[in-house]
């Protein structure tokens, strides 16, 4: 039986001293089929172990309705095969620039400031979660002969809070779900943080870009022993919509990766590879020192300037990593798996039929509810997607102003039927006064929950109220149309589609609604891709969520919308994500194993003004060399 231990001044595998070198790679940011791909890129670079988070709201969006716990199990059964080590961080809270942190919205709607706390009410179905999840783990920890060498107790908790009767109940709760390796925290190298998010006999690390030397002095100052871990050296940084992308130089990041290296420590890359925020799962954050100012939605890509970028190819970042790395590798490292291969040649995709957004509702959305003020999205179950809130303006009344109090976070507004403009948090109220008799609609979307910080949990939608001058509108009608409705087979068979040119002669309502076209794929014979070479080896789950077996020869795709404004993308059912004219992201990433030789199909919902019925699919974004953008120090 092996034996993975913490000693005074190092990690332990049957006794002998080792050093973790980790990287991050979360299986819910990769598409199944691309594992194996990922890994042996990881294992390429030098790295001996692979880190990953495990997102509660992915697996049980709704109260019971756990899915596919498994694929945490499938994603270390992978990392084993690829002689990798693995660390697993269960949360509950992951923070991750994930949505809500990795807390589902039925937690946060219910226990809202009580959530990672010692509330009974909290820990009960915390319990209940773990039970259900950890068994992945614990037959997969490395005593059992599986990749499983470190477990965390929750995530960062020095910066958010500091009940330590909550973290050593969480701590026992992991060993009375049979695990045995050992547990640790990560936090900021600051005093605080350490006294807030450090447990007593577990071990402690520190998150960090740069300063190795006096980051592990302040660690040192509160855990005298034990092995020094960074457990996120952030190699890079994530991007916001409507803000500049954020680099960090290569050979800067080697050098902060060296020092920390030279202080005799083990290392956790965070991002190895980044990946996508499929599905709308990204997060968002708030401005300022703490958090706690201005809404910044988190976008699709995650690619992180990650030495493996998210189409999963090597950069000049991975080049200097893996001659840094290479200096503490036992022998000579693994071969690069063969380079991704994106669409040889542009393809155009004439979005030939559309159905307005009411008629999506209609086939699609949840039950419409009546009350007197506003629901949340939480009261109305809804994670990811629209509430659609209806409101009548008594009259006769003059003219007065219109807005909405406490939105979260976007909402185009109809007044009788005609567009009267488009509201945000900062940005309240409509630019034109409204009269009464009039019937007023908002269509209000979510940009992302918070994901760290004290505004972690905040509700979304209409928080406050509609306001006519001084007068809350009472009585609202609101129903919410979930991304998740678009999930199943034959999610969109309901929906009454007509042809595409109907929409242009429907006024304000064809500037929004489901679009969707067909385009066809041809496989290329003889290639040696990526997607060839997982095949060959047998790689398990190519199908994905999409029912697709990819393409031969294709790797990927990068799809665009020239023109169009805000939205979501499906491929052959499967959500690419979000996208948005304000930038900076402007190619989605479409992995191979989406893709169909032969035909396939494409819905864009447009929330905002749709451009041209059409899209593009080509190669994809290149590899990044001094792109520019803001600096990460």
């Amino acid at each position: 039986m092996t034996d993975f231990t913490v000693g005074d001044d190092c990690f332990r595998l049957d006794g002998k001293p080792v050093r973790l070198l980790s990287g991050a790679l979360h299986y819910f940011r990769v598409h199944e089929a691309q594992w194996e791909h990922r890994l042996a890129m990881l294992a390429a670079m030098g790295l001996n172990c692979v880190e990953t988070y495990v997102p509660w709201n992915l697996h049980e969006p709704r109260e019971g309705e756990v899915r596919d716990v498994g694929a945490l199990g499938r994603f270390l059964d992978a990392a084993g095969r690829a002689g990798l080590w693995a660390i697993v961080r269960p949360g509950p809270y992951i923070c991750a620039e994930w949505e809500n942190g990795g807390l589902p919205v039925w937690v946060t709607g219910r226990f809202g400031r009580r959530v990672r706390t010692r509330d009974a009410e909290y820990r009960a179905v915390v319990e209940r979660w773990f039970r259900e999840l950890l068994p992945q783990v614990v037959q997969r920890q490395v005593s059992r002969g599986g990749p499983v060498i470190l477990v965390q107790a929750e995530n960062e908790y020095g910066s958010y809070g500091s009940d330590a009767v909550y973290l050593e109940w969480l701590a026992g709760l992991l060993r009375q779900c049979g695990v045995t390796v050992p547990l640790f925290t990560s936090d900021g190298p600051e005093d605080h943080m350490l006294t807030g998010g450090s447990v007593p006999g577990l071990l402690a690390t520190a998150n960090f870009g740069s300063g190795a030397r006096e980051g592990f002095e302040v660690l040192r100052r509160h855990q005298p022993r034990g092995p020094l871990m960074c457990m996120e050296f952030w190699c890079g940084w994530f991007d916001h919509w409507g803000a500049e992308p954020v680099r960090r130089d290569p050979e800067q990041a080697a050098g902060a990766l060296r020092e920390i290296l030279e202080c005799g420590a083990s290392v956790n890359i965070y991002m190895a590879h980044g990946g996508t925020n499929f599905g709308g799962w990204a997060g968002a954050n708030r401005s300022g020192p703490h958090q706690d100012e201005s809404f910044q939605p988190t976008v699709t890509s995650y690619d992180y300037d990650a030495p493996v970028d998210e189409y999963g190819r090597a950069t000049e970042k991975f080049r200097l990593f893996r001659e840094v790395l290479e200096a503490y590798a036992e022998g000579p490292l693994p071969a690069l798996p063969p380079k991704p291969v994106g669409l040889a040649g542009p393809v155009r995709v004439e979005l030939a039929e559309w159905a307005g957004l009411g008629d999506v509702l209609e086939a699609l959305g949840d039950p419409e509810t009546e009350s007197g003020v506003p629901p949340t999205f939480e009261e109305l179950g809804v994670d990811r997607g629209l509430v659609r809130y209806r409101v009548a303006v008594p009259g006769p009344r003059q003219a007065y102003p219109l807005g909405a109090s406490g939105l979260r976070d976007r909402a185009v507004v109809y007044v009788d039927g005609v567009r009267a403009g488009v509201l945000t948090e900062e940005s309240g109220t409509l630019p034109e006064p409204v009269a009464g008799p009039a019937e007023v609609e908002l269509w209000v979307e979510s940009l992302g929950r918070v994901n760290y910080g004290p505004r972690l949990g905040e509700p979304k939608g209409v928080t406050g109220g509609v306001l006519h001058e001084r007068q809350y509108l009472h009585g609202v009608r609101a129903r919410g149309l979930r991304l998740g409705a678009f999930e199943a087979a034959d999610a969109v068979a309901a929906v009454p589609f007509g042809p595409v040119e109907a929409a242009a002669g429907a006024g304000d309502a064809g500037r929004t609604g489901l679009f969707r076209g067909t385009f066809t794929i041809e496989g290329i014979e003889g290639t040696t891709g990526a997607s060839a070479a997982s095949a060959a080896s047998g790689a398990s789950g190519a199908s994905g969520a999409s029912g697709a077996s990819g393409v031969p020869g294709v790797d990927h795709a990068g799809l665009e919308l020239p023109g169009w404004t805000r939205g979501f993308v499906w491929v052959n059912g499967f959500c690419l994500g979000r996208y948005w004219s304000v930038g900076p992201q402007r190619t989605l990433y479409v992995p191979g194993p989406v893709l169909r030789e032969g035909a396939n199909e494409v819905w864009v919902l447009e929330l905002e003004d749709a451009g041209e019925p059409q899209v593009e699919l080509g190669p994809g974004a290149p590899v990044e060399t001094d792109a520019p953008g803001v600096v990460q120090p």
